[in-house]
């Protein structure tokens, strides 16, 4: 009877629980309480903590993992066979077409929804939904606050080079260092080229410093900056007309298509986004792109993203240095743009900028936006700075963009 029960036990999940998975549950509970509770970017934190759990759990037919290096879990190359049905054989001798059967197919639920991952499908369609859902007027109406998203890639930069002198390689670096820009579907789209070993962990790092932008940029803001600052009453900003709109979106693709090609799909799919937004002709299309697109990605991409935190690789030394690093970068990011509003200050005085909207420069649209004008409005209620904000904001996406376009042409030979 005892052995019957012993062999039971073995045969369920319960026997293969371990230390590591209990923690992995325990850190998958903090970022529920933090999208639930704390209602820190739950669209994005809920999915990826419940694919955590389901990481951390002996499941069956979900997803296959293998160890491509000691310590490097990542998802298996899933398998699928077909029989040639049908031979199409032109004049020439030469075969023109096959119709195929698929005979068998391996792998877990998660093994293909991952291509869309794998295969670079999943960000640039999300990049579609984020410009429908964004409006460039801030940006159009005050093109100073470029500056702001270009200041905050220099959190980019610098945490390449730590990386690199950290024993990572240039590629790894790169992918590393674009976690600075608070921008998911930029950090995997580009770690996907250049480190996918890295993928797992430079997702899970880039998702959940996105989310937890109200929590880490405050600090920032308070220390670089004053309580006079902070009150700064920014001028109305001009209304900018549809036409405006739709030039600068064609504009911006086809100058940033001209300067690093390698960032085509991203940034291509954002401006169609955004001129599908403001042509004022395609209505349903907006809000397909706004709504069922971007929420059905969404799921898939989050839950993709937590059920690479499998413990033996989540809680790694590697790891570790990547979630450290990360949050290393997007700390200058945002630093950054601070003191480029400050600077920006000392040489038009008397047209001054916010510093507290500097913050926005990273690309978490619209909460950085948000943070800001949250922030501002503790020190003065009828200070509105949330669209003066937007205007980095979406410069920041653009910037990311660009510099992960660059980082893929330099090392992807």
């Amino acid at each position: 009877m005892i052995q019957n029960l012993i062999d039971f036990y073995h045969t369920t999940g319960f026997s293969q629980l371990n230390l590591p998975m209990l923690v992995m549950w325990g850190i998958a509970g903090v970022l529920l309480y933090l999208a639930i509770a704390k209602r820190f970017e739950p669209l994005l934190l809920v999915p990826i903590a419940f694919g955590a759990i389901i990481a951390n759990l002996p499941t069956r037919g979900m997803i296959t993992v293998e160890e491509t290096t000691p310590g490097v879990y990542q998802s298996a190359t899933f398998e699928i066979h077909t029989d040639v049905l049908e031979t199409r054989v032109g004049e020439d001798g030469q075969v023109e077409s096959q119709t195929l059967r698929v005979t068998e197919m391996h792998g877990g639920l998660y093994d293909f929804l991952s291509q869309g991952i794998k295969l670079e499908l999943i960000p640039p369609l999300i990049f579609l939904g984020v410009g429908a859902l964004t409006d460039f007027g801030p940006l159009i109406a005050m093109p100073r606050t470029l500056l702001l998203g270009a200041a905050a890639q220099a959190g980019l930069f610098l945490t390449f080079f730590s990386s690199s002198f950290l024993g990572f390689t240039s590629k790894q670096a790169a992918s590393i260092a674009i976690i600075g820009g608070a921008d998911g579907p930029t950090a995997i789209f580009l770690s996907n080229k250049l480190a996918p070993e890295l993928l797992g962990a430079i997702a899970v790092a880039a998702y959940s410093y996105m989310s937890l932008v109200p929590l880490i940029q405050p600090p920032i803001m308070r220390l670089l900056t004053n309580h006079k600052e902070r009150k700064i009453k920014m001028k109305s900003l001009r209304e900018v007309s549809k036409l405006e709109k739709m030039i600068f979106a064609m504009i911006v693709m086809v100058l940033c298509v001209l300067l690093v090609p390698d960032a085509t799909a991203l940034i291509a799919m954002l401006m169609l986004g955004n001129f599908l937004r403001e042509c004022g002709v395609t209505e349903r299309l907006v809000k397909s792109a706004q709504n069922e697109i971007i929420n059905v990605l969404t799921i898939f991409l989050g839950t993709s993203v937590g059920i690479t935190m499998r413990a033996e690789s989540f809680l790694a030394p590697a790891t570790m240095k990547i979630i450290l690093l990360g949050v290393v970068a997007f700390a200058v990011s945002t630093a950054s743009g601070v003191l480029m509003a400050k600077v920006m200050n000392l040489i038009t005085p008397k047209n001054p900028v916010n510093p507290l909207i500097g913050s926005a420069g990273v690309s978490a649209v619209p909460m950085a936006a948000r943070v800001s004008h949250h922030e501002g409005q503790k020190y003065d209620p009828r200070n509105y700075l949330l669209m003066h904000a937007m205007g980095p904001n979406v410069a920041g996406v653009i910037g990311t963009a660009i510099a992960a376009g660059y980082f893929i042409s330099v090392f992807s030979g």
